[in-house]
C-alpha cells in the first residue's frame, strides 16, 4: 500500500464501503492532484475494512464543539472508551449524557469519569451523569460509586488580559473551586429535587454515585500564575483491571491546571490532548500511541472576522491551529490521529469539507501518514483506530 495512503484518508462521517470510498477517492485526487500529486493518486486505495460492531473495545466520538455555546450539527466535547465490558467517559460537554444513551452505551457499565480541565464546555454535563443517571429504572442507570478524576483547584487567578482590564470575581471567596467543590456545590444546588425525589418516587442519594478523586499537581514547578505546564514526564493516574491512564500537565492560555490523557490497554492505547496550544508534553505522552484525539481552531477564520483582541489571543495562547494538528502527531508517531473539540464549532462558520482540506494540507506539509480523521458525532474506532460500522 502505498505510504502515502493514510494522510489522504480524510472521514468525516460514517465508516464507507470499498466502492463509495473510491468514488470519493477519485473526486479527491482530481480535485488535489495540483497541489499533491503523490495524496492524489494514493486517494484512489480503500482504506481498511470496517469492522462489525460486534462487543470489542473501542472508542466513541460522543461531541466535537469546541466552546460553550450551543450550535447546531454538533454537541459539546465528550468521548466514551469501552474496554472490557466497562465504559469510561473524558470530558462532559453539552448533552454528554444524551449522547451517551444515543450511542446505546449504558449508565450501568459506567466506571470512570476523566476531566482533562474546569472550562464549562469540558464540564456542563458532568453533574447531570449523577443528577440523570442515578434514578430508579427498570431499563438503566448507575449502579455503584462512579470514580471522577480531574483537576483539583488552581490555588490562584491570574491577572485578566490585557493587564489592567477589570473584571469581576465570582465567590471571591473560594474562586478557584476543584472537581470535587463543583460536583458538591451542583449537588447542594439540587438538594430540594433529590430529597423530594428520594420521598416520594424512591429516587437514591446522588452523593452516594460520586467518587471524586482529584489528581494531585505534578511536582514540577507549575504555577496558576506563571509556568502552568513546565516540561515533565508523563504521571500515572490511575491503574483500572487492565488499563494504565497517564497524564501530563498541557498549555491552555491561563487555565490550569489542564491535563491530556493517556489510556493504554492491551488492545490499543488511545490519547486526548484536552485543551492545548502546541506543547512538548503532549509528544511526549502521545509517543507511539495507536490513536490521538487532538483539538483544533481554524485561527485564519477567526482572525478574518474581526474578533475582540482577547478573544484572538486566547485562541492563539489555548489552542492548536488545525494546519499544526498532523505535524504533532507526527513527532509524536501516533498511527491514527482523530481532530476534534472543533473551533468554531458553528458547521456553518467553518464546514466539514473545510475541516478536511486545512486537515488534509497538515498531513501533506507534515509528511505524516497516519490515518486522519474529522471528528463526527458517533463515530466509532477500534483501539486501533479503525472505523467501526
Amino acid at each position: 500500500m502505498d505510504e502515502h495512503l493514510h494522510a489522504a484518508c480524510i472521514c468525516t462521517g460514517e465508516p464507507i464501503g470499498r466502492a463509495k470510498f473510491l468514488t470519493m477517492g477519485a473526486t479527491m485526487a482530481t480535485a488535489a492532484a495540483a497541489a499533491m500529486p503523490a495524496l492524489a493518486r494514493a486517494a484512489t486505495d480503500p482504506p481498511p475494512a470496517p469492522l462489525s460492531a460486534a462487543k470489542i473495545d473501542h472508542l466513541v466520538i460522543l461531541g466535537t464543539a469546541a466552546g460553550p455555546p450551543a450550535v447546531p450539527g454538533r454537541f459539546g466535547i465528550a468521548s466514551a472508551l469501552v474496554i472490557g465490558g466497562k465504559t469510561f467517559v473524558i470530558d462532559c460537554g453539552r448533552a454528554a449524557v444524551t449522547q451517551y444513551v444515543n450511542c446505546g452505551l449504558l449508565l450501568k457499565e459506567l466506571s470512570g469519569i476523566f476531566v482533562t480541565h474546569l472550562h464549562a464546555d469540558h464540564t456542563a454535563d458532568l453533574f447531570n451523569f449523577f443528577l440523570l443517571g442515578s434514578g430508579s429504572s427498570a431499563h438503566d442507570s448507575l449502579l455503584h460509586a462512579i470514580p471522577v478524576y480531574g483537576p483539583g483547584s488552581a490555588g490562584g487567578l491570574p491577572v485578566a488580559f490585557p493587564p489592567g482590564r477589570a473584571v469581576a470575581t465570582i465567590d471571591p471567596e473560594d474562586p478557584t473551586p476543584g472537581i470535587a467543590t463543583l460536583l458538591r456545590d451542583c449537588n447542594d444546588a439540587f438538594a430540594y429535587s433529590t430529597n423530594i425525589l428520594m420521598r416520594d418516587s424512591g429516587t437514591q442519594n446522588i452523593s452516594n454515585f460520586m467518587d471524586v478523586r482529584e489528581i494531585p499537581l505534578p511536582n514540577v514547578g507549575a504555577s496558576p500564575t506563571g509556568n502552568t505546564a513546565p516540561s515533565m514526564q508523563p504521571v500515572t493516574i490511575a491503574t483500572l483491571a487492565d488499563m494504565t491512564v497517564k497524564g501530563t500537565l498541557v498549555l491552555h492560555g491561563i487555565c490550569f491546571p489542564s491535563y491530556a490523557f493517556r489510556f493504554d490497554t492491551p488492545q490499543g492505547s488511545v490519547v486526548f490532548s484536552g485543551d492545548t496550544a502546541p506543547t512538548a508534553n503532549l509528544v511526549t505522552l502521545a509517543s507511539g500511541a495507536d490513536i490521538l484525539v487532538h483539538e483544533a481552531i481554524d485561527l485564519a477564520y477567526f482572525k478574518s472576522h474581526g474578533l475582540a483582541p482577547n478573544f484572538l489571543h486566547h485562541a492563539e495562547t489555548s489552542h492548536t491551529d488545525i494546519g499544526l494538528v498532523a505535524g504533532i502527531a507526527q513527532q509524536a508517531g501516533v498511527k491514527t490521529l482523530i481532530v476534534s473539540h472543533l473551533g468554531p464549532a458553528d458547521p456553518r462558520m467553518v464546514s466539514d469539507a473545510r475541516w478536511k482540506e486545512l486537515a488534509l494540507a497538515g498531513a501533506a506539509k507534515s509528511g505524516f501518514t497516519g490515518r486522519v480523521f474529522i471528528g463526527k458525532e458517533n463515530m466509532r474506532f477500534d483501539l486501533k483506530g479503525r472505523p467501526i460500522a
